[in-house]
This record gives structure tokens, C-alpha cells and sequence, in this order.
């Protein structure tokens, strides 16, 4: 296991899914990490669960559409611990179905607020702190989407190639300082989110059969084999990594 032993860490929308996966397998690496959620009620579940396992893991309510908010976090990051966040995850994202025919401006606002502009308000707040001492780790939640084109997923795939777009963005200016930005771009994954969606159609095995199907594994992938990738990018371990895009998806890029 890669040591994140003493990192101080922010891991956002970790109230479920790869979110708190990432803040669990952060506390089981030795990180004290904080668990930066809009929904406080599953904030608090993940914040149990670490600490039941004896991690260390600290509630931060957060909207990251919100500057202000973003701001705020960071600060209290940074005062409570001697100037230090060593590892952001920009994690929290929306989705949504639709072509742009049926995309109407307002959806797409909501996902370019959540999905890109969330992550630009955490980068711009945390950085000049990373900058002063000239080490830290990005780490941001892309998607197969961020290398390909989605049917029925437009709003979703603009934004997640801007994630894309904005890690090598960020891993170019920042190399010389010893910042390091990459993206995980997972395929398919398992979340209680995902499973609540499959409950909503008339026949659940045969969508999931669908949704399986582009993966040459032919499974969807788990919260925590994502995980297991952003602890590695956390680590000191991943020192000569940046600006890196991390295919999780099972082979389903394999032949596009």
C-alpha cells in the first residue's frame, strides 16, 4: 500500500460513491483527510465510517459551485494545520441525459458549475499555498467522457473533457514548482447512485447488461479500484507523475 502517512487531504463530494471511497482508502493510508460534502448528513456517515476504522477524517460542508465557500475551506485547511493541504481530490460532479437538442442552457450551466468551475475555484484557493512550499497533488475525477464522445451525454462530456483540459493545463504550469495535476478517468462504476438509476427502468438486468456491455471486462468497475489509483497519485510513490490521464474503465476505450 502507498503511504499518504500525515498528508493533510481534501477529498470533495465524499459522501458516497468514488468520493468516499477515495476519503476512506486515504484514512487507511494514514492521511487526516476532510470529508468536503454539500450533503452534511452524508458527510457525517463517511466521517464515522473512517473514524470506526480508526482513520482520522474531519466534516467540511461545502458547496463547490460557491467561491466563497471553496475559500472558506481552504483556509481552515490551512490555519488548522501549520499551512499545509497536501492533496486535493476534485471529486464532486453531476450528470445529465440528453443531446444538445434536449439540453436546455440551464442543465448545462448546472453541470459547468459543479463539474469545472468547482474544481477552478478549488485549484485557484489551494495553490498559492502548494506553490509556497513547492509540493502538492491534484487530483481530478474525469470520466470516459473526457476522452471520447457519449451518446445522450453532451452537457456531460463537455465538461469532463474541460476537467481533462484544465489538468494538463494546470500540470504545465505548475511542474516547475513541484505541483503535480492528474486526472482519473474512470469508466463505468458501481455507486449507489448508478444502482438507484438501474432501479428506475422497467428491466434493470437487461440496462445493466447495456451499460456493461462497451467493457472489455464486462463489468462495471468499483468505488474502490478508483480509489486505489488516487492513493497512488497522492503519494509520494507517483513523484514523477503529472499532467498523466488515468484510463480506469475496463477496456472500454480500448478500441475507440
Amino acid at each position: 500500500m502507498f503511504s499518504l502517512q500525515n498528508k493533510i487531504t481534501i477529498v470533495t463530494g465524499a459522501g458516497s460513491g468514488i468520493g468516499a471511497a477515495i476519503a476512506e482508502a486515504f484514512a487507511r493510508s494514514g492521511a487526516l483527510v476532510y470529508v468536503a460534502e454539500y450533503n452534511e448528513d452524508s458527510g457525517k456517515e463517511t466521517v464515522a465510517k473512517i473514524e470506526e476504522a480508526g482513520g482520522t477524517a474531519k466534516l467540511a460542508v461545502v458547496d463547490v459551485t460557491q467561491e466563497n465557500t471553496c475559500q472558506e475551506l481552504i483556509k481552515r485547511v490551512l490555519v488548522e494545520n501549520g499551512n499545509r493541504c497536501d492533496v486535493l481530490v476534485n471529486n464532486a460532479g453531476v450528470g445529465h441525459v440528453g443531446t444538445i437538442l434536449t439540453t436546455e442552457l440551464a442543465d448545462l450551466e448546472r453541470l459547468w458549475r459543479v463539474n469545472v468551475l468547482g474544481d477552478y475555484h478549488l485549484c485557484r484557493a489551494v495553490l498559492p499555498s502548494m506553490i509556497e512550499r513547492k509540493s502538492g497533488s491534484i487530483v481530478n475525477i474525469g470520466s470516459i467522457a473526457s476522452v471520447m464522445g457519449m451518446e445522450s451525454r453532451f452537457a456531460y462530456t463537455v465538461t469532463k473533457h474541460a476537467v481533462l483540459g484544465l489538468t494538463r493545463a494546470l500540470a504545465m504550469d505548475l511542474g516547475p514548482v513541484g505541483v503535480r495535476v492528474n486526472c482519473i478517468c474512470p469508466g463505468r462504476v458501481q455507486t449507489p447512485f448508478v444502482e438507484a438509476r438501474l432501479r428506475e427502468y422497467p428491466d434493470p438486468q437487461e440496462y445493466l447488461k447495456q451499460m456493461v456491455a462497451p467493457h472489455t471486462l464486462k463489468r462495471m468497475a468499483q468505488p474502490s479500484e478508483i480509489a486505489a489509483a488516487a492513493v497512488y497519485l497522492a503519494s509520494d510513490e507517483s513523484a514523477f507523475v503529472t499532467g498523466s490521464t488515468f484510463m480506469i474503465d475496463g477496456g472500454y476505450s480500448t478500441g475507440k
